[in-house]
C-alpha cells in the first residue's frame, strides 16, 4: 500500500489542536484596557492612599478591622508587597501624591475620632526610609482628591469632609497646593464634595471627579478640570458614585475605579478620560469603594478597599488580549490547503478559505421598511423608513456598534426610499427619496449627519427615490430610481457628491430602480440589480457606465455591500417575492453564497464582503431583524478516510 509522503512527497503533519481563525480568537481576547491579578497587600484595609506607579507604588494608611487606623507602609514591586516605615500616625482617607521614594501623606481621619472634629491637617514626607512630620494642612479633611502625578515638592488637595460630628459631616470646596515646604490655599472647587472623590494629574494640570456632595448621599458625577489657577466643569462620568477613586499623570488621561452606587451597592466600574470625555471600560473583578490607587489611565493599579470587608486584593490595569498587529496567519499558524492529523481528535483536516455566512443581529427599535442607511457592521445607521399603517415616512435614527441599535436624532424631514450612503455611524449624507409611500412627496432635499444630529445641505438636481448610492459623506454618488411625477418614470440620472455640491454626469444604459454597492465612490461604483425586475448590473469608472454580468437571480431592492471590484448582493425583490439570496461580485462575474434567514426588500445594509449587516426591510409587513455577515479567516473541514 502506497503512503502519503510517497504520493505527495512529504510527510502529514500532527497536531494537537486545530489552528484557530484570527478573526475569533481577537473576537475571544480582544486588545483592550482589562483588570488582571496582582500580588496581595500584606495588611487588609480600605481608603488606603497610593502614590507611584504599576511597578513601583506605594500604599499607606487606610482604615482596618476595628476601628483604629493603620500606620501601614507598603511598597510594591510589580509582582509583590513589601513592608516598609509605618507611618508617624494612623490615617484613613488620606491625601497624597509622589512616588515610592518620595512622597506625600496629608489629612485624613484619626482615631480615637476628636469630638468636634473627625479630620486631622496631619502631613508627613516619605524619604524612600521613613516618615517626618511637616507643616501641616490649613484646613483637616479626608477623603477628597489629590494630584496623584505630582511630586513631594509640588501637589494639589481638594475637596474632602468628615470636619465636624455626625450627622452632619461638612464637606468642602477647599483646594490646596504644596510647594515643598508648606501649603497655600488656592481658588476652591466649583463644587465642594467628598466621602470618596477621586484626583488625578499635577499640581497645575488636575482633575477632580464624583465623591458626594453637601447634603449626602447627594452623589456626584461632575468632573472638574484645573488649569493652575481655576476649576472649570467638563463632562460628567457615566456611572453615578462615590467611594470612586483613580489615577493619572494629566488632567487629559485619567482613570476613575471602583464606588458606592449608591451606598451599601459596590461597583467594580472603570472609566477612562481622554481629555474630554469619560469611556467605559472593564470592570474590576473585585467591585469594591476606597480603592487605594497608582499609575496612568493605561498602566495603573488598584489595591485594597471596601468588598464590603476590607480586602487585600490588587489589580493591575494594562492592555491585554490579542494585539491587532499580529499577522492573522501566523497567529493562527494556518496555510489554506494544509493538511494535518489532529491526534486528539483522532481526525484528519483540511484547512480551507473562509466561508461566509449569516448570524442573528441586534433588531431595531422601530421596525421598517426602505430606512437609508451608512456604515459598516460595528458602526452603522439606519435613517427613516416606513414603519407601516398610515404609510407615512418617519425620521428616526438609530445608530449600531455591532451589538444593538440606539435611537439618535431624527432627520429633519422624515423619508423613506432614501438610499443614503457614509463611512460610519458618525458620517452619512441622506439624498431626496419619498416622504409617502408608494413613492410620491419626493424632496430634493439632502441631509448630512455628522454623529449628533442632521443639517440640511446642498439639495440634489433631481428629486428621486429607490435610487442606488455608494460613498462617504465627502465623496459620493446616487444614481436610478423613480422619478418625480408626472408619469413616476424611472431615471437613469447620476449625480456626484464632493462634500459642497451635487454634479450632473453620465446616465445608466438602463434606467430603474437599482442598488449601489455601499462602499464604492463617486469615481468607482457598481449599480446591482434592476426595475423593471433585471439583473442588470453596470459598473462604474468616474465617467461613464458599462454593463457587466448579470446577478444569477434577477432583482431589485437589496443592500449591496462593497466596491465595484469586490461586491455583495443581499435580499431584494422579485417583484413579488422577497428574496434571501445572496451573491458576490468579483470583479467579473456573480457567485451565490448563503442566504439569509429572513428574505426581504428595501433594507437597510452596509459594510464589505467580509464583513456587513442588514436590517429592516420588508417581507409581508415591517420588519426590525438585523442579521451580519461575517467570513473567517479560514474554514477546516474534516476529512473522511473510508
Amino acid at each position: 500500500m502506497s503512503e502519503y509522503k510517497g504520493i505527495k512527497g512529504f510527510q502529514v503533519q500532527t497536531r494537537t489542536t486545530d489552528p484557530v481563525p484570527y478573526a475569533q480568537a481577537l473576537a475571544d481576547d480582544p486588545y483592550s484596557l482589562q483588570w488582571s491579578s496582582g500580588g496581595n497587600l500584606n495588611a487588609a484595609r480600605g481608603n488606603i492612599a497610593g502614590v507611584g506607579t504599576q511597578t513601583a507604588a506605594l500604599g499607606f494608611g487606610g482604615n482596618q478591622p476595628g476601628s483604629p487606623k493603620s500606620t501601614a507602609n507598603e511598597q510594591y514591586n510589580g509582582s509583590s508587597w513589601t513592608e516598609l516605615g509605618d507611618l508617624n500616625t494612623g490615617r484613613g482617607g488620606m491625601f497624597g501624591f509622589g512616588t515610592t521614594t518620595a512622597a506625600i501623606g496629608s489629612g485624613g481621619l484619626v482615631y480615637p475620632f476628636n469630638p468636634s472634629n473627625f479630620a486631622t491637617n496631619i502631613n508627613e514626607s516619605w524619604n524612600g526610609s521613613a516618615w517626618t512630620e511637616v507643616n501641616d494642612l490649613n484646613s483637616g479633611r479626608a477623603t477628597g482628591g489629590s494630584s496623584t502625578g505630582g511630586t513631594n515638592t509640588a501637589g494639589l488637595v481638594f475637596g474632602g469632609g468628615y470636619l465636624s460630628p455626625s450627622p452632619n459631616y461638612a464637606i468642602v470646596a477647599s483646594n490646596e497646593s504644596w510647594d515643598g515646604t508648606s501649603y497655600s490655599e488656592e481658588n476652591d472647587l466649583n463644587t465642594g464634595r467628598g466621602f470618596g472623590m477621586g484626583g488625578a494629574g499635577t499640581q497645575t494640570a488636575a482633575l477632580a471627579f464624583a465623591g458626594a456632595a453637601p447634603g449626602s448621599p447627594i452623589t456626584l458625577i461632575a468632573t472638574e478640570s484645573w488649569n493652575g489657577s481655576s476649576w472649570t466643569e467638563v463632562s460628567d462620568l457615566n456611572t453615578t458614585a462615590e467611594g470612586r477613586i483613580g489615577s493619572g499623570a494629566t488632567n487629559t488621561a485619567a482613570i476613575a475605579v471602583g464606588g458606592n452606587t449608591p451606598a451599601p451597592a459596590l461597583t467594580g466600574a472603570t472609566e477612562t478620560w481622554d481629555g474630554t470625555s469619560w469611556t467605559e471600560g472593564n470592570d474590576l473583578a473585585t467591585v469594591r469603594s476606597g480603592v487605594g490607587s497608582a499609575g496612568t489611565s493605561t498602566v495603573s493599579l488598584a489595591f485594597g478597599g471596601n468588598a464590603p470587608s476590607y480586602t487585600t486584593a490588587t489589580e493591575e490595569w494594562a492592555f491585554g488580549g490579542l494585539p491587532p498587529s499580529t499577522p492573522a496567519a501566523d497567529y493562527a499558524d494556518a496555510i489554506i490547503g494544509d493538511f494535518y492529523y489532529n491526534s486528539t481528535l483522532g481526525q484528519f483536516k483540511n484547512i480551507s478559505s473562509g466561508v461566509g455566512s449569516w448570524s442573528s443581529g441586534g433588531s431595531l427599535n422601530t421596525p421598517r421598511a426602505a430606512p437609508g442607511r451608512s456604515g459598516v457592521l460595528t458602526s452603522g445607521l439606519a435613517f427613516g423608513g416606513f414603519p407601516g399603517s398610515p404609510p407615512n415616512a418617519t425620521g428616526v435614527t438609530e445608530s449600531y456598534d455591532g451589538t444593538s441599535f440606539t435611537e439618535v436624532a431624527d432627520l429633519n424631514t422624515s423619508r423613506g426610499y432614501s438610499s443614503g450612503f457614509g463611512a460610519s455611524n458618525t458620517s452619512a449624507i441622506a439624498p431626496s427619496g419619498s416622504t409617502t409611500y408608494p413613492g410620491t412627496g419626493m424632496p430634493t432635499a439632502v441631509e448630512n449627519w455628522n454623529g449628533s444630529s442632521w443639517t440640511e445641505i446642498a439639495e440634489v438636481n433631481a428629486a428621486r427615490s429607490q435610487e442606488g448610492s455608494g460613498g462617504t459623506a465627502t465623496n459620493g454618488i446616487i444614481f436610478g430610481g423613480f422619478g418625480t411625477p408626472p408619469g413616476f418614470s424611472h431615471t437613469g440620472a447620476t449625480e456626484t457628491w464632493n462634500g459642497s455640491a451635487w454634479t450632473e454626469v453620465a446616465d445608466l444604459n438602463t434606467a430603474g430602480r437599482t442598488t449601489g454597492a455601499g462602499s464604492g465612490t463617486a469615481t468607482a461604483m457598481l449599480a446591482m440589480g434592476r426595475f423593471p425586475i433585471s439583473g442588470k448590473t453596470e459598473s462604474w469608472d468616474g465617467s461613464s457606465w458599462t454593463e457587466v454580468s448579470d446577478l444569477n437571480t434577477p432583482r431589485f431592492a437589496g443592500s449591496g455591500f462593497g466596491t465595484y471590484t469586490e461586491a455583495l448582493m443581499a435580499g431584494g425583490s422579485s417583484d413579488p417575492p422577497a428574496r434571501a439570496q445572496t451573491e458576490e461580485w468579483d470583479g467579473t462575474s456573480w457567485t451565490e453564497l448563503s442566504d439569509m434567514a429572513t428574505a426581504r426588500q428595501n433594507t437597510a445594509g452596509g459594510g464589505s464582503v467580509t464583513s456587513g449587516f442588514v436590517a429592516g426591510g420588508y417581507t409581508t409587513d415591517e420588519v426590525g431583524v438585523t442579521e451580519e455577515w461575517t467570513v473567517p479567516d479560514f474554514t477546516i473541514k474534516t476529512v473522511t478516510t473510508s
